[in-house]
């Protein structure tokens, strides 16, 4: 039962996935078991970004998974946690437009509301473990004028939100989605439902020029599948090119 897994409690740590991961090293992990914070000095972001947060105001929370996937499928599996978070969000206010950002922002009324960073322990040709961190802005009602795309859910809603049992209903939907071993297609038909900015220009850069596409689809290999405006379809890897957010 999902009752019996535990949570673990932390006021702060440098990073929730930090502490997943020594929990793995010494052989302390369980499926399921969980890591939440009131704060984090050096919690991480994608590519080595880091996540910025006020204390008590954001779902800070590592949950460590023993994939039932093939170790071919990880995108699936981080598309699987994808949905989970934003079919929980969409339950919970249906005014709000619920999207995932390719690969896994959460986005909410077309500002990024919170991110996804899990992170594989691959031993030999065996997938291991799955840490699984969120990042959830929750109780924010401003940010600083360089995040001009960042919001939260209470500046979504305009009412507070109550973390645990979010917290609880999040971890509930991740657990159950990324243990049971649905196709991957099926996987990322659903992703693709809420795939942010599906069948609309987009604009895009890298460090010599900037262009837009027509966003079509994400698939299991991680890829984001585009026409640019000649008709040329193309399909990015992350980190290959610039989400521009202007």
């Amino acid at each position: 039962m999902l009752s019996d897994l535990p949570i673990i409690e932390l006021d702060s740590i440098d990073s929730t996935n930090n502490y997943a991961m020594q929990l793995i090293d010494a052989n302390k992990a369980q499926q399921g078991m969980t890591i939440v914070a009131q704060s984090q000095s050096a919690g991480k972001g994608q590519r080595g970004r880091v996540w910025v947060d006020e204390p008590g105001q954001s779902l800070l929370m590592s949950i460590i998974i023993l994939p039932a996937q093939q170790i071919t499928d990880q995108f699936a599996f981080n598309s699987s946690v994808a949905l989970a978070i934003a079919r929980v969000l969409q339950q919970l206010n249906n005014n709000w437009n619920i999207r995932i950002k390719w690969p896994n922002d959460i986005i909410v009324n077309d500002k990024k509301a919170g991110g996804i960073l899990i992170e594989n322990l691959i031993r030999g040709s065996r997938w291991a473990h799955s840490v699984v961190g969120l990042g959830l802005n929750v109780k924010q009602v401003s940010f600083p004028p360089e995040l001009p795309y960042a919001t939260s859910l209470k500046i979504a809603s305009g009412n507070d939100i109550n973390i645990t049992k979010l917290r609880d209903d999040i971890r509930e939907n991740i657990i159950l989605s990324a243990t049971c071993q649905p196709p991957a297609e099926k996987i990322m038909a659903g992703y693709n439902e809420y795939l942010y900015k599906r069948g609309q220009k987009q604009g895009f850069s890298n460090s010599t020029q900037k262009w837009k596409a027509t966003i079509l689809n994400a698939h299991k290999d991680g890829t984001l599948e585009v026409q640019l405006e000649d008709g040329t379809i193309v399909f990015y890897h992350h980190g290959q090119v610039v989400w521009d957010w202007g």
